[in-house]
């Protein structure tokens, strides 16, 4: 089923989760851009990295890791997520663009497109298979790829500009 996701402020990186047009999850991005917490349907869902500042990203739930990500690369756009014992892929389309597309094995089984070039809202077509925390986990990957790429802006033109 295809979702949106819109941000709950103009001014904010937390998000709701769209689902015809009522709002099924929230995504609170924490201070420290590598945290969230999802809630979904009032049960709230941990989303960590493993290390201060490298290992793989985790979704949980009372103790009970339900999946993870990891980032092959510093220099590629790309998580391999990790669920139900399978491994698919979640790409940027290009090096600067916002779209993603999530793959099993070289299959495009997902997407997630702007629905704006000045907004951040999103199109998300996740698997219906997936529970909904772990398709909010996998949208909360793009987000926190995109605060990295607008603070990597901001940082250089602030250097630029020196």
């Amino acid at each position: 089923m295809m979702m949106q996701i819109v941000p709950t402020r103009w001014y904010s990186w937390d998000f709701s989760v769209m689902e015809e047009s009522r709002p099924v999850a929230d995504i609170d991005v924490g201070w420290w851009r590598e945290k969230a917490v999802l809630t979904i349907q009032g049960r709230r869902y941990g989303v960590y990295r493993e290390g201060l500042v490298s290992g793989a990203f985790i979704l949980e739930s009372g103790g009970t890791m339900l999946a993870r990500a990891e980032k092959p690369s510093a220099f590629r756009r790309t998580f391999l997520i990790h669920h139900a014992g399978r491994e698919y892929t979640l790409r940027a389309k290009s090096a600067f663009g916002r779209r993603f597309v999530l793959l099993n094995r070289s299959r495009q089984v997902g997407s997630l497109a702007p629905t704006s070039v000045f907004r951040r809202g999103a199109a998300v077509d996740l698997p219906d298979e997936w529970p909904l925390p772990v398709r909010a986990f996998t949208i909360w990957l793009t987000v926190a790829l995109s605060m990295r790429d607008e603070a990597a802006v901001v940082v250089g033109g602030a250097l630029g500009g020196a």
